[in-house]
This record gives structure tokens, C-alpha cells and sequence, in this order.
């Protein structure tokens, strides 16, 4: 994982582990890597994977039962979806728009690259 200099590492953790129950990676119901072996494989300190988890389980992605370890939580897979495509009209389409008015884009050009996009993604992969 390649990390950016625009978001919080612990964000970017959390967002990995959502992309992973987003691809079915990780199943509801099913235990995620420990915080200490996450941290080992993203190769981040323990406590931003820690701060990560207590980000996706304030939300209600994901569960510890203590002792045994962290859960993805019963329909997290909607839920990750809801609060994905709410930080995406509210963050990333304002600033797409923007691009596409100050370079002349419109919808339907728009929609052209989306459906380019669509043929040559394997179905779930994103980029």
C-alpha cells in the first residue's frame, strides 16, 4: 500500500480495510488481521492501525470481541457503501465538477470516459 501525503495514515488504513469488505475480501461476520499483524503487512506502527479500527468500529464497520480479535460487522458491506458514496458527493464531486467546468468537460464527454472505464476494469477492481 502506497500511502499519500493528503490524509491521515490511520484514515488510509481505514479505507483500505473498507476497500477490502467492499471487494468481499473480508466477509461480514468474518475476523479482519489483528492490529498487530495489519501494521506488520502495511508496514505502519501498531497504533495508527489501532486508531484506524477505532475509526471503522465508532461507525459501526467493524467489532472487537475481546480477547479474540476485530470482526467485519453484519451489513457492514451497505453501510461501508453509504458512508463511501456520502464522502464522495461531498468531497470528491465538488472538486471533479470544478476540474470538469475549468477544462470545458461535460456530461455526456463525461459519461463517454466512464463507460471506456467500465470495459476495460474486471468487475469489483478499482483503480
Amino acid at each position: 500500500m502506497e500511502f499519500t501525503e493528503t490524509q491521515a495514515i490511520y484514515q488510509q488504513v481505514a479505507d483500505h480495510v473498507c476497500e477490502m469488505i467492499l471487494r468481499a475480501g473480508w466477509p461480514e461476520e468474518g475476523r479482519i488481521p489483528s492490529v498487530r499483524e495489519l501494521a506488520m503487512d502495511l508496514q505502519v506502527n501498531p497504533n495508527t492501525v489501532n486508531k484506524g479500527y477505532a475509526h471503522l468500529q465508532d461507525r459501526g464497520i467493524i467489532y472487537n470481541q475481546r480477547g479474540i480479535g476485530y470482526f467485519v460487522s453484519e451489513g457492514a458491506v451497505s453501510l461501508t457503501r453509504e458512508l463511501k458514496r456520502a464522502d464522495f458527493v461531498a468531497e470528491e464531486l465538488p472538486r471533479i465538477f470544478k476540474t470538469m467546468t475549468l477544462i470545458g468537460m461535460d456530461p455526456p464527454e463525461l459519461t463517454q470516459h466512464w463507460e471506456q472505464f467500465q470495459r476495460q476494469e474486471p468487475e469489483g477492481e478499482t483503480t
